[in-house]
């Protein structure tokens, strides 16, 4: 078997290409590339120990026994093996990856993907998802080990527990500990919240609910028990996948709604009215706030497919603003070597200064439960003076399947070269490549054609002033599709 570990590592379909036999022969790849000294050696590894690894879950079908097979294997290498004891979000294990001084992690998910897929996100020691080049490396040994027939390590469990190799451990409190340090919660307690909370069947159940509580805001969750096919739904926090959330706010149990995805390193939001305010917003409106209430100051980043709003924000507070490729390592590279005040990505994936070099929905979560009750403004009401303020903004994606494959390079290269002087009676002022081709009108709207690396789709974005320029921007992206399929 291929395996490509992509943005944010590797995926498969359950009980076929995701077996125990793969999972196990994946880890031993894993395990011989943190032990290689390209790994040791390599940046941002101070005061990790190159013996220790963490391993944890989501709630997925057979996540917690692949785990258990991840940890097995680990164990029969030499590491000593921190597995969590039940399920936990990506972000918790990439900080207790930080907070154990370990030299990487691995946790079993496929994120915010269909119920028959699960997948390996693979840790690094500072507490964010592996660099490019690390899963290159877990890739190289892979591919070797087979070419040499050569079979995993594998330890007995409970000899491996016996021995002090695999220890379980519940990383909770000391997450709870850290976010402590990150959200206002006397700001909260002063101003109480009603809040609603889908969890969407996956491991950021309960994170919200467990840390508000003692602030006295009233949490009503929805999808938080153990549904392990996630109700037959994508479990990804975006507005056609959240009606449970905005039927309980119409039902009068909130009036902030915040939804997690899969493995809680994504979020959305809903206001008072059931209306989905998106990660641009929130990403917006976090930005906007920790300079007004924090006084923090530092670069703002996003990946090119984000809001320029975020543009014009740090334009206002004469901020530096870095567009990075699609992708939350990227930011993560930036956060580890610049000052950040805030950064992410159109999916949600949001994190801020002194927080780990991932999105985390949970944080992002009780950032907006601490913006309205320091604000004394609900949510809706921030939106409308940020869209006041910086706006107005509107959005939209499309995925344009190519009848034929073609090159990615010669693609970019022809979206540069054939680009158009103007759009709709809008002049194009500049084109960016950062990833892929972005045209950037004259108003600040923009279309961005993004080739795939790995199938033969465009994917097309667009933001404008009004919904209808939005979709001639769209409708200029498919006519590009239909001339290079």
């Amino acid at each position: 078997m291929t395996i490509h570990f992509g943005t944010d590592g590797w995926r498969g379909v359950i009980s076929d290409t995701f077996t125990f036999n793969n999972v196990r022969q994946v880890t031993q790849a894993i395990a011989d590339a943190v032990a290689s000294d390209e790994w040791l050696n390599g940046r941002n590894n101070v005061g990790a120990d190159p013996k220790v690894m963490v391993v944890g879950f989501d709630t997925r079908f057979l996540s917690d026994r692949y785990a258990i097979e991840v940890a097995r294997v680990l164990a029969a290498n030499g590491y000593k093996v921190y597995l969590t004891s039940a399920d936990v979000s990506s972000p918790m294990v990439s900080f207790s990856v930080r907070d154990l001084r370990a030299i990487a992690g691995v946790m079993i998910t496929a994120s915010h993907n269909a119920p028959r897929y699960n997948g390996i996100k693979l840790k690094a020691a500072y507490g964010g998802s592996a660099m490019p080049e690390q899963c290159r490396r877990v890739e190289v040994y892979y591919n070797d080990n087979l070419s040499r027939a050569r079979g995993p390590n594998v330890m007995d469990l409970d000899r491996a527990r016996e021995m002090g190799l695999i220890q379980r451990f519940n990383p909770t409190s000391e997450y709870y500990a850290h976010l402590s340090k990150l959200i206002d919660f006397d700001a909260i307690a002063e101003n109480p919240q009603n809040v609603v909370v889908d969890s969407m069947y996956g491991s950021g159940r309960g994170l919200i609910k467990g840390i508000l509580r003692g602030t006295g805001c009233e949490v009503f969750e929805v999808r938080a028990e153990m549904n392990p096919g996630f109700g037959g739904i994508h479990p990804e926090p975006i507005e056609r996948n959240l009606g449970p959330l905005a039927g309980a706010i119409m039902a009068g149990h909130g009036q902030l709604g915040i939804g997690t995805d899969g493995d809680g390193d994504r979020m959305g939001a809903m206001d008072g009215r059931g209306q989905f305010v998106d990660p641009h917003r929130v990403l917006a409106l976090g930005a906007k706030y920790l300079v007004e209430h924090r006084g923090w100051k530092g670069k703002i980043v996003k990946t090119v497919s984000t809001t320029h709003m975020l543009n014009r924000v740090a334009a206002k507070y004469d901020l530096e603003l870095v567009e990075t490729p699609v992708g939350f390592n990227h930011i993560a590279d930036q956060m580890l070597n610049n000052n950040v005040l805030i950064g992410g990505e159109e999916s949600g994936g949001i994190s801020i200064k002194g927080h780990i070099p991932e999105g985390d929905g949970v944080l992002t979560g009780l950032l907006l439960v601490e913006m309205v009750a320091a604000t004394g403004k609900p949510l809706e009401r921030l939106v409308s003076e940020l869209l006041e303020e910086f706006g107005p903004s509107h959005y939209a994606r499309d995925d344009l399947r190519l009848a034929r494959p073609i090159s990615k390079p010669r693609m970019v290269e022809a979206l540069r070269d054939g680009a158009p002087g103007s759009i709709d009676g809008l002049d194009v002022k500049s084109v960016d490549d950062v990833d892929g081709v972005k045209y950037v009108m004259e108003d600040d709207s923009w279309l961005l054609i993004r080739p795939s690396g790995t199938e033969p789709v465009l994917r097309v974005y667009a933001e404008a002033r009004k919904p209808e320029m939005v979709q001639v921007l769209l409708e200029h992206g498919r006519s590009v599709a239909e001339g290079m399929g």
